[in-house]
């Protein structure tokens, strides 16, 4: 774990979070999703390798004209089978998009949520369409005073356009947001030029890799391995 600079919790009036890898454990949520595609048609691939895989093809297919996360889902599904030799069923198109409602909060997220929501308001910034994201915020128990979306946004982060429409909504100066993810190529290199302090979740740093996200260089804030060690390092009482 790594500080850039010391991060006062009174400079800050809204925390926003990166979702999907930050708050949901979107990583094993894609390998329970995949795996049996793979197996059901004796390919064998790492965790790891699938992950990275993964990052690459998500990206370019979130590349050019905008449209919806889960047709996002079904292109990586189809240029995930190209990659790999096979042609995935029309069910198997849509086995990201279904089984994203069944990826969860990791330990840490809906107890660091709760103590975080009675000190700051809350906003998510993330690569979603708005009706998937509702299934999931079931699962983080915290209602967020803001939800930024992809769809709502017509773009994917790393885009500015995202953030800029979260400064327009919360209608507060990026001095005072602190924004919290895990991707340093979709969140903290974007946020960043916008004039953001950032914290980079590293949840990968005891694996192999980026995971499910593109290699980038940045130097966050601060580096924290989970969201239990940002409360600690705010000063707030978890209790």
């Amino acid at each position: 774990m790594r500080r850039r600079r010391a991060i006062d919790p009174g400079q800050y009036e809204v925390l926003s979070f990166d979702c999907y890898g930050t708050l949901i454990d979107w990583e094993s949520g894609i390998v329970t999703a995949l795996q049996p595609v793979l197996a059901s048609r004796s390919i064998t691939l790492r965790d790891d390798r699938l992950l990275e895989l993964y990052a690459q093809i998500e990206s370019a297919a979130q590349q050019g004209e905008y449209v919806r996360y889960r047709e996002i889902l079904r292109r990586v599904m189809d240029r995930l089978g190209t990659a790999l030799g096979f042609t995935p069923t029309s069910s198997e198109l849509d086995r990201l998009a279904e089984s994203l409602k069944s990826w969860t909060p990791f330990p840490d997220t809906v107890d660091a949520l709760r103590v975080l929501k009675r000190r700051f308001k809350l906003a998510v910034i993330s690569n979603i369409d708005d009706d998937l994201f509702r299934s999931t915020a079931k699962q983080l128990e915290v209602e967020f005073d803001w939800v930024v979306t992809a769809e709502q946004a017509k773009s994917y982060k790393p885009s500015l356009r995202n953030f800029t429409l979260a400064l327009e909504k919360t209608g507060v100066s990026p001095r005072r947001i602190l924004h919290i993810a895990q991707s340093l190529y979709h969140d903290v290199l974007p946020a960043q030029r916008l004039g953001l302090a950032t914290v980079w979740v590293n949840r990968s740093k005891e694996r192999n890799g980026f995971g499910a996200t593109p290699r980038a260089d940045a130097r966050p804030d601060l580096e924290v391995p989970d969201l239990k060690h940002l409360v600690v390092m705010m000063g707030l009482d978890s209790g």
